[in-house]
């Protein structure tokens, strides 16, 4: 069984970067360019994690991810926030809001949020 994933990134670069590496570890992905976006697609595809940035249009996830975790029926899914937000505050903000993960995108290889999300969906 594929675990699915929702990427939610609105770097071009970086979201074909995260289908690349995802799908050949053999993920079935869903990549959302905004938190609106990802929002809406949670209505239809129920990941078993999701990768959040931080800074993106229409909604920020800061707010993407207060709306999942007050939903009862997402709450439980673990999200990687992934960011180049790296302040300590932010970081903090995140982990208040219920981020299981905190990633600087600029220190991460694909490998390493690989290993992150194995782990992840591991150890539900």
């Amino acid at each position: 069984m594929a675990y699915k994933v929702l990427v939610a990134e609105d770097d071009n670069y970086l979201a074909a970067a995260y289908k690349a590496m995802l799908t050949k570890e053999g993920f079935e992905l869903q990549i959302a360019t905004d938190g609106v976006e990802a929002l809406e697609m949670l209505t239809k595809f129920v990941p078993d994690v999701i990768v959040l940035d931080l800074v993106m249009p229409r909604k920020d996830g800061f707010a993407a991810l207060e709306e999942i975790k007050q939903n009862p029926s997402l709450k439980d899914i673990p999200v990687i926030v992934a960011s180049n937000l790296g302040q300590q505050d932010d970081i903090q903000k995140a982990k208040d809001l219920g981020a299981t993960e905190f990633v600087t995108k600029s220190n991460l290889s694909m490998h390493d949020l690989v290993d992150k999300i194995k782990h992840l969906v591991g150890a539900k």
